[in-house]
């Protein structure tokens, strides 16, 4: 019942992710939501955000920002890390998703999301059947409807880490 929420990875941070094995898997687009997924929530791109596009740029990586926040903040990070970008994206609707790929010019599965929320990020990506990966958010002053949501979190991750010790994930 919980698995629509589970990721298909789970890791601590964006910058651990190994996107080179990705690229050599046969992803070529990499959907990130920003807010606590690339830097603390509203802050502006800092130096290892911008390496990582570059260096997905690099691979040849595709890559698209998708985020339910308005406009002048998304775009102005799109502007820092030379990247798409999709502002009020409707998370977890699927239409954001879809139009990002589009955009990217990728399919589902040849596309990668990442993000830190569960019932937004992760749901919605999964509700097209996307590679997810979860990354544990990058600082814990949040918003509070955020704050709420993140107990709720909890409780989902712990049958997934269960789920994922008995081989079931």
């Amino acid at each position: 019942m919980l698995q629509i929420f589970y990721p298909t990875e789970y890791v601590d941070s964006t910058y651990v992710i190994d996107f080179d094995s990705l690229r050599q898997k046969g992803k070529k687009g990499v959907i990130f939501d920003i807010d606590n997924t690339l830097v603390p929530h509203g802050a502006p791109a800092d130096d290892r955000a911008i390496a990582l596009f570059r260096h997905l740029h690099e691979l040849g990586m595709e890559t698209m920002l998708l985020s339910n926040n308005k406009e002048p903040r998304v775009k102005s990070f799109a502007q820092q890390v030379d990247s798409g970008y999709i502002y009020k994206a409707g998370k977890p609707g699927k239409d954001g998703y879809l139009k990002a790929m589009e955009q990217m010019r990728t399919t589902i599965e040849s596309t990668v999301f990442v993000g830190d929320q569960l019932f937004t990020d992760v749901f919605g990506a999964n509700r097209l059947d996307m590679h997810t990966i979860l990354v544990k958010p990058i600082h814990p002053k949040e918003e509070i409807q955020i704050v709420l949501k993140r107990y709720l979190e909890k409780i989902v991750l712990y049958f997934y880490q269960k789920d994922c010790e008995e081989g079931r994930r």
